[in-house]
């Protein structure tokens, strides 16, 4: 029997996940995707599908430092503050496949903590 690769399992996790969830202009979808070294989020509306705010841990204050829960958190205030700018309080949390532990549950709280609501 074939086995496929832990990406192509995480893709197929993801693609069942997005089946339920849909961004608005009102409510966009929080999209995260994590890497070995880096952490990025974004603020999706999906009916125009353009993306409103976005911030990732490869900016200027936060790329010389490595990638643990407190740049996640860091990431996910930052991305809540962008979100306020455009006048977003309320989002659907798109975890992109990845389970809601470690760095994915640290950026959501962080945004939790910043005022963003889910």
């Amino acid at each position: 029997m074939m086995r496929g690769s832990r990406a192509d399992a995480r893709r197929r996790r993801h693609l069942r996940v997005r089946k339920t969830l849909r961004g608005t202009g009102a409510r966009p979808r929080l999209a995260v995707f994590r890497s070995n070294r880096y952490i990025y989020a974004q603020l999706i509306d999906d009916d125009t599908g353009a993306t409103i705010a976005s911030a990732s841990s490869r900016e200027s204050g936060l790329a010389a430092r490595s990638l643990n829960l407190e740049t996640a958190t860091e990431v996910g205030k930052l991305i809540a503050g962008r979100a306020a700018d455009a006048g977003v309080s309320t989002v659907v949390f798109d975890r992109g496949g990845f389970a809601f532990h470690g760095r994915v549950k640290a950026l959501a709280d962080g945004a939790r903590q910043a005022g963003l609501e889910f």
